[in-house]
């Protein structure tokens, strides 16, 4: 939750135990604390330090036009784990179809790019797919003892190709 005013945040912290008591939940006590995210203010001062939540790293930065304004980007644990996964089921799964292979990269790719495809994190997300296509040709490459160049990786994903690392469509709400 985010308060502008101090005294709000610590009378929000000090009842929301006792809310979530009355439905038998708790809060938990290394991930429930307040913190203090203002805008940046004057010059050379340092913005406030980033904080990670729901898998995004939250941090201030500077709009194209100038403007202070939270930025998100995928936080490096969350994404070094899901390449650790991909990295695991490619090593499994590569005396599977090149077909079922493709299939379930390209759901986990879409899948990602569909969690963490918010504006400003498309660096992140194409690091991500790169690093899948990484991962498969390694995997492919040791299938056989003659192995697969880059190249003829290349003519694989020309029939399999997998889904490009873009954000997803936004609509933006009508005008009231």
């Amino acid at each position: 939750m985010g308060f502008e005013r101090e005294d709000d945040a610590r009378r929000v912290l000090e009842v929301l135990p006792k809310r979530f008591g009355k439905y038998g939940l708790t809060l938990h006590p290394e991930k429930t604390r307040l913190l203090r995210f203002e805008k940046p203010r004057g010059e050379g001062r340092p913005p406030p330090e980033a904080f990670d939540l729901l898998g995004f790293t939250h941090y201030w930065g500077q709009s194209q036009e100038g403007w202070w304004i939270i930025k998100l980007k995928t936080a490096t644990t969350r994404l070094t784990r899901a390449l650790t996964r991909v990295r695991q089921w490619c090593r499994r799964n590569r005396h599977q179809p090149v077909a079922k292979q493709h299939q379930y990269l390209s759901a986990v790719v879409r899948g990602h790019c569909r969690y963490y495809g918010v504006i400003g994190n498309s660096r992140a997300l194409a690091r991500f797919r790169y690093e899948v296509l990484k991962a498969w040709h390694k995997w492919l490459d040791r299938r056989s003892q003659r192995g697969l160049s880059w190249l003829g990786f290349v003519e694989v994903l020309e029939r399999f190709p997998l889904p490009s690392a873009r954000l997803p469509v936004r609509l933006r709400p009508a005008n009231p």
